[in-house]
Formats: structure tokens, C-alpha cells, sequence
């Protein structure tokens, strides 16, 4: 696989570290605005990189996390314990 595979996986997998920790954070601290703004950027640019990573490699989830292509490729990318 190319580097670019490796680096935005790398990029997804830090910014969903990220919404994880929001999400916590926010669990108990519903009424932060600045936290809330933050989660919502984020979720944004995670899409916005899933989307992309999905453009060029394929699809990234599955069970309707990503759209399927007509060949449907979700077993041809290597496994998360292949990279």
C-alpha cells in the first residue's frame, strides 16, 4: 500500500482517539461550549478524512458506516492487523 494509505489511517484513527475522549469528557460536562464546538469540528474533519481515505482505497467501515462500490471491495484492503 501506498504511504499516503498509512497516513491518513493514522489521521483517522487520532482524530476518532479524539471524539472518543470528547464524548467522555462531554458525558459529564454536557454544558461545555467550547467542548461541544470542538466534538463538532471534529466529527466534521473525521468525515471529511473517511471520506477522502474511502475516495482513493475504499470502503473503511462496514454495516452502513461506508457506501459500498459496484465491486464490492470491503475484504480487498488489507486488515487493521495487516498494516
Amino acid at each position: 500500500m501506498p504511504d499516503e494509505y498509512y497516513q491518513l489511517l493514522e489521521e483517522i484513527q487520532a482524530v476518532d482517539f479524539v471524539l472518543v475522549e470528547l464524548t467522555l469528557y462531554l458525558d459529564t460536562h454536557p454544558n461545555d461550549l467550547q467542548a461541544l464546538q470542538q466534538f463538532n469540528q471534529y466529527a466534521a474533519y473525521c468525515k471529511q478524512l473517511k471520506q477522502q481515505f474511502e475516495a482513493k482505497f475504499g470502503m473503511l467501515q462496514q454495516f452502513g458506516g461506508s457506501f459500498a462500490d459496484a465491486n464490492w471491495s470491503w475484504g480487498s484492503a488489507p486488515w487493521p492487523w495487516q498494516v
